[in-house]
């Protein structure tokens, strides 16, 4: 199986106009948006992440599922300061991927910076190539 071919029945969901809320007044969960590429010798996952702290980020890898997980804190407003709209998502998230067999598991990096999270994915060697 090549590595995401499978990205689209773990976490696939319609986008919606407008932000369902709870009874409870809270939203339904968000996730980020995600660019997936390749390069000869990885794959690349970039996260749109801004206002996300490195901090409140989480990426982990385990039976072939790589899972983006965190944490969107919104930002305080003075007292005084009357909402009329607000359209950024809050709270937790979470985006996982099922990679296939041809990767380096024990070498997958992350970085955050200006708002973009990149995993880096290397592909396995086999004889010395890369598959």
């Amino acid at each position: 199986m090549e590595p995401f071919e499978a990205v689209n029945s773990v976490d696939c969901f319609p986008n919606f106009f407008g932000r369902p809320m709870l009874e409870s007044g809270e939203y339904f969960g968000w996730s980020p948006s995600v660019d997936i590429s390749e390069t000869g010798g990885e794959y690349l996952i970039r996260a749109a992440l801004p206002a996300v702290r490195k901090e409140d980020l989480k990426v982990t890898y385990g039976n072939g599922l790589l899972t983006l997980s965190g944490t969107r804190r919104p930002r305080e407003s003075p007292p005084d300061e009357k909402h009329y709209r607000i359209e950024n998502y809050y709270g937790d998230f979470s985006r996982s991927f099922m990679l296939g067999d041809a990767i380096d598991a024990r070498a997958i990096r992350a970085e955050s910076r200006d708002g973009v999270l990149t995993v880096r994915v290397p592909k396995a060697r086999i004889s010395g190539k890369r598959v």
